[in-house]
């Protein structure tokens, strides 16, 4: 990934307080990070700095689409995707971030990098199992749908001829462990 100046914050310059930015992620940015889940997305993040004496704190919430494949059915739709992710940042003698609540920036550093922070945000914030919403409510037509609804069908029917050819005698040895 290369660093772009975009998501670069340079604290040094700023006054003790809250700071407001605002941040517009396209698929370009998921492109540096060779991330390819999605066709597109159109997310918003909004980043409020707070800078204190001895450390930052920076929270990030992010809200918007991403464009992806139903994995029933292999239709592309939109999947609303929200989220949010707070880091404090302190300062000490070597870089660390190890833990992902807080960052460890050496004493001489004057600015901060959020892209990782908004990439691995919005990457956890999509969902495993991605079902299309017509899907759910009935409304899709789709081959695939199709197909998949008939093959239920055919699994259904085996499930019930399995149980109507069940040989009689079986009941009655079933009928001795309830006797009992």
């Amino acid at each position: 990934m290369k660093s772009t100046h975009e998501y670069l914050i340079p604290f040094i310059g700023l006054k003790i307080g809250k700071h407001q930015f605002d941040f517009q992620i396209s698929k370009k940015f998921f492109d540096e990070f060779g991330f390819d889940e999605f066709e597109h997305c159109d997310i918003k993040v909004d980043v409020v700095l707070e800078k204190k004496t001895t450390m930052l704190e920076v929270s990030f919430k992010h809200k918007g689409t991403v464009n992806v494949p139903c994995d029933l059915t292999g239709e592309n739709f939109d999947l609303p995707i929200r989220g949010k992710l707070k880091l404090v940042v302190q300062f000490g003698d070597e870089f660390n971030n190890d833990n992902e609540e807080l960052l460890i920036l050496p004493h001489g550093e004057h600015q901060i990098d959020l892209s990782q922070y908004i990439y691995e945000m919005i990457a956890l914030s999509i969902p495993h199992k991605r079902v299309h919403p017509g899907v759910k409510d009935g409304t899709l037509k789709s081959d695939a749908l199709e197909k998949l609804n008939a093959i239920q069908v055919e699994e259904n029917k085996k499930v019930e001829n399995k149980y109507e050819n069940i040989d009689p005698r079986w009941d009655k040895l079933k009928n001795l462990l309830t006797d009992k």
